[in-house]
C-alpha cells in the first residue's frame, strides 16, 4: 500500500531526526575520481570493505590516466575482496580511458554524461554528482533505499530506475539529497535485511512493515 503525503513526510522527518549527523557517503575519496571508483568497487560489497581496499588502490593509481592505463591482472589482485573484480577491473580501466579520452581527464559532472561510461548507472552517477560535484539530479538508490523504500511504502516498484522515479514524485528536490543518507543510516542501524529491529524503530508506528517478519 503506498503511504499517503502526510506519512512520507512524517517518516523522513523522524528519520533526520533520528540520524542528524547521517554522512553525505560513507566512501573515503579525494577527489571526483576517487569517488567514482570507489562507488563502482561498492557494488555488491560493503563500504568497509571498499574503503579498506581503496588505501591501497588509492596508492598505486590517483588520475584517470593511472587507471586508463592500468594493468589489469595488477588492478584485478589489488580489488580482489571486493568481489566481481574481472568486472569491476574491465569497468574501471575502460571508464578512466574515456575519461582521458573523451573528457580531458576530469570525471564528468552530468548524469547524461556519467551514464555513458561503463559500469556507472544512475545510482553510481547520482552519488558523484552530489558528493563531488554538489549537483542534485536525483537519488540515489542501493541496496539499502531499495529495501526500506518497500518496506516502509514509498515505492510500489521493485526496480531501482523505477523506485527513484517514484520517490523524485514525492519529495522537494531540496530533500533529495538527504533522502539516501538517512535511509542508508536506518538500513544500517535497524532495518537491517535478515531482521529489522522494529522494537526500536522510530518508524514503527506509521511504518506498513510490508513483507517484513520480527
Amino acid at each position: 500500500m503506498m503511504r499517503k503525503p502526510t506519512d512520507t513526510k512524517e517518516a523522513i522527518k523522524r528519520l533526520g531526526r533520528r540520524y542528524p549527523d547521517a554522512p553525505k557517503v560513507a566512501l573515503d575519496y579525494r577527489s571526483p575520481i576517487e569517488l567514482l571508483v570507489a562507488t563502482i568497487l561498492s557494488a555488491q560489497c560493503t563500504d568497509q570493505r571498499v574503503n579498506i581496499v581503496t588505501k591501497t588502490l588509492f596508492r598505486r593509481y590517483r588520475t584517470a590516466a593511472d587507471y586508463a592505463k592500468a594493468n589489469i591482472p595488477e588492478l584485478e589482485s589489488i580489488i580482489r575482496s571486493t568481489g566481481f573484480y574481472h568486472n569491476k577491473a574491465k569497468n574501471i580501466k575502460a571508464a578512466a580511458k574515456m575519461i582521458v579520452d573523451d573528457y580531458k581527464g576530469r570525471v564528468p559532472d552530468t548524469m547524461m554524461d556519467l551514464v555513458k561510461l561503463p559500469g556507472v548507472a544512475r545510482k553510481t552517477a547520482n552519488i558523484v554528482l552530489t558528493a563531488a560535484y554538489g549537483k542534485v539530479e536525483g537519488i540515489a538508490v542501493d541496496t539499502h533505499v531499495q529495501r526500506l523504500s518497500q518496506r516502509i511504502g514509498l515505492a510500489k516498484s521493485d526496480d531501482p530506475t523505477k523506485i527513484e522515479q517514484e520517490l523524485m514524485a514525492l519529495y522537494p528536490k531540496n530533500d533529495w539529497p538527504k533522502i539516501n543518507r538517512l535511509l542508508v543510516a536506518h538500513g544500517r542501524a535497524v532495518c537491517n535485511a535478515r531482521k529489522p529491529l522494529c522494537n526500536i524503530c522510530v518508524l514503527h508506528r506509521i511504518c506498513p512493515k510490508n513483507g517484513v517478519k520480527t
